[in-house]
This record gives structure tokens, C-alpha cells and sequence, in this order.
């Protein structure tokens, strides 16, 4: 469940990170009325739960307290990757001498925390660390143990920052993962964490992120996890009893388990940017292939779907039918690979054919994917 910046910077206020002064607002007006009371320049920054709302107009800095309210007012009006923006941000503007990016994650290969730090802050921290990786340095963290302020320390000093600053780092560092710990987090990260002209340090954006499953540990967030969901087709996925997440590409991906999913995506990502994960779990029917497919292909600047299916547990010939039946009430463009195996493949192989699907039966994804690489390339 990812939090508002708003909330994020109040837990991070809350554990004694310094945070700038804000008020959140719905309206020009009361933005004007915010600004008045913060004075001086101010940013306006919209919530919405996604990222690149620099690159959308939706942060702006405003002068004076009607600059304020027009500005307030253009972002209200506005939507950021399809989220309407119902509430904003009136915070005050630092002056910034050096930005800087510390988080913390999960490494999901170790199965431990790790924090980060980049001298780099305010740009995308993957992009640094594939740019320039000698910016970035990290740590993993005992889960046991936790990170202590020398550990904190010891980051600061092999980035290079001098005289004070390794211990007043370490001491926004060492908060940062108290609240990752605290909240059961997934990600809580500060881009940037800024050292102002006045000698301080700010955080000047806050990211949270926390593990749905531990939701029922944290009752007092009265937060619920359903008007969480980022999007209005991973709300659809949750409807129909799928697991989908939204991505930025161009390629659709339906798989029938939550390893094979990521697999998929990470081969189909040596060539193309995969557009979502969907993995249907063990309760695959007709009926719910039937919506998977009308879900993944309601994704905008669709160039294929891979299908990447085994059929263990699942019946995978009812999903089949469902399939089928999809596309021959709604016939598509978009070119359709799968990959099956199992229990009763070549009916299965037969039927998607005959639908018009590129049905392959090569034991592996790999060889699978690359004739998906192969029907792209040919539609260029």
C-alpha cells in the first residue's frame, strides 16, 4: 500500500527526520489562504500515488499567495497517469545547496533490508545506479540487528561527505529505518534529502510504501488497503481475484504463478518493456481467463501478450476456453504468443490455434519469448 508524500513526511516528522512546514489543501482558495500562512515562496505539490508528477506540472513553485491559488488551481483540475489530483501540498521552498538520496528496500535475492545512499539526489535512484554506479552505496541490514548509527556513519564516510555530516546523515539514516521497520515497509526512501544554504538538512519529498500483508498489524493507519490500489486495472485485477501491477510498457503478460510471472518479465526485459505481471494463482476457469484477458488488454500502447501457462494445478484447458471465447467476441490486432505445458497441451495447443494464437511448444520461455522478439520485430 503506498502512502500520500503527506503521510510518509508526517511518520518521518514523527521519528524527528526534519521535514519542511506544509499544509494540505483541496481547493485554490485554501491554498491561497496556506501560502499566507507559510509565507514566503512555496511549492505546490500535488498528491497523487504514482510517481513523475515533476515531468506532469504537477509540483510548482509559487511567489506569492495568488500565484499560489492559480497554480493550486490549474494542478486540481488536472490528472497525473490517469489519477486525478483531489488534494495538494503547500510547503515551504528551501534553498538548495546539495541534494543527496537515501532509502530503504527489501533485496529480494538476500531476503534482508538495505539501505542506500546516493550522492546524487532529486533523479531517479535506478537510473543513477545504471549510469553512474559509484554514486550509489549500500549496505544490507541484519533484520536481527537492525542498522546501527555507526553502520550509518560508516555509509556516509565512504560517500565522501566530510567534517559533521557523516553523524548528522547517520541520524536521518538510523530514523528512516526505525519507520521502515516499524510500519513493515517495503520502501521508504527520501529523494531528495537536501542540505539548504541555512546549514540544515531537509527532506524534501517523502516515499513510503508498506507491505499489504501486515496491514492488520497496523489498524491505527485507518487506512483501507482497497483505496490503495494504484490504478483502475490492478482494482480490476483485484476484482476479478488476479494479482496485477500496472507497468510502463508494451508487452501484456499473463502467467499462471507468481516465479514464472517474474521470469517472464525479466526475459521479455532484455528486449522490451513488459506492460504488466498478472499471475492468475490456482483458481484458473474459464470465466476468469475469459477477464484476464479482457483486463491485460484494456493496457493502452499494447504490442503483444505473452501467455505463459503450465498446467499443474489448474485446468488449464477450461482457461483455454475462456480464452477463446474472449477473442471471438473481441477480435484483436494485437498479436497473442503462449506458451503452454502440461495436462492435455495439445488440445490445448489445438484450440488457442485455431483462435489465432501463436500456440508454440517449446519446453522452455526462453525459445518461446524469442519468437514473440521474432513476430514483434516482423511488425515494426
Amino acid at each position: 500500500m503506498r502512502l500520500y508524500e503527506f503521510e510518509a513526511a508526517n511518520f518521518f516528522r514523527q521519528e524527528g527526520i526534519p521535514v519542511p512546514d506544509f499544509i494540505i489543501t483541496g481547493s485554490p482558495q485554501a491554498a491561497r489562504e496556506a501560502a499566507e500562512k507559510l509565507r514566503g515562496a512555496i511549492v505546490i505539490k500535488a498528491q497523487v500515488l504514482t510517481g513523475g508528477r515533476g515531468m506532469a506540472g504537477g509540483v510548482q513553485p509559487a511567489d506569492s499567495p495568488e500565484q499560489a491559488e492559480e497554480i493550486a488551481r490549474q494542478i486540481l483540475k488536472s490528472s497525473i497517469r490517469g489519477f486525478p489530483v483531489n488534494q495538494v501540498m503547500v510547503v515551504e521552498k528551501a534553498e538548495v545547496a546539495r541534494e543527496l538520496y537515501i532509502g530503504v528496500t527489501i533485496d529480494g535475492l538476500a531476503g534482508c533490508p538495505v539501505v542506500i545512499l546516493s550522492t546524487a539526489g532529486g533523479v531517479s535512484i535506478e537510473e543513477t545506479a545504471k549510469t553512474h554506479p559509484e554514486m550509489v552505496f549500500s549496505r544490507q541490514v541484519s533484520i536481527s540487528d537492525g542498522l546501527s548509527l555507526s553502520e550509518a556513519e560508516e555509509i556516509a564516510q565512504q560517500a565522501g561527505l566530510a567534517d559533521e555530516e557523516p553523524a548528522r546523515i547517520a541520524g536521518i539514516f538510523h530514523s528512516l529505518y526505525q519507520i521502515f521497520r516499524k510500519y513493515d515497509a517495503t520502501v521508504a526512501e527520501i529523494n531528495p534529502l537536501v542540505y539548504t544554504a541555512k546549514g540544515e538538512y531537509l527532506a524534501l519529498d517523502a516515499r513510503m510504501e508498506i507491505d499489504d500483508s501486515s496491514l492488520f498489524r497496523h489498524s491505527d493507519l485507518q487506512i483501507p488497503s482497497e483505496d490503495r490500489i494504484a490504478t483502475p486495472l490492478e482494482k480490476k485485477g483485484r476484482q476479478i481475484g488476479v494479482t496485477y501491477v500496472e507497468l510502463d510498457g508494451e508487452v501484456g503478460i499473463v502467467s499462471s504463478g507468481a516465479g514464472l510471472g517474474m521470469a517472464t518479465m525479466d526475459i521479455i526485459g532484455r528486449r522490451y518493456r513488459p506492460a504488466n505481471f498478472l499471475e492468475t494463482g490456482g483458481g484458473i476457469s474459464e470465466e476468469l481467463l475469459y477477464q484476464v484477458m479482457e483486463l491485460v488488454l484494456q493496457k493502452k500502447g499494447l504490442k503483444a501478450v505473452f501467455l505463459n501457462l503450465l498446467a499443474g494445478i489448474n485446468p488449464i484447458h477450461e482457461g483455454a476456453r475462456g480464452i477463446v471465447r474472449f477473442l471471438q467476441e473481441h477480435p484483436t490486432n494485437v498479436p497473442i504468443v503462449s506458451r503452454v505445458r502440461g495436462n492435455r497441451q495439445d488440445e490445448i495447443w489445438q484450440m488457442l490455434r485455431e483462435a489465432g494464437v501463436e500456440a508454440f511448444t517449446d519446453a522452455a520461455t526462453e525459445e518461446s519469448v524469442e519468437r514473440l522478439f521474432q513476430i514483434l520485430e516482423r511488425t515494426k
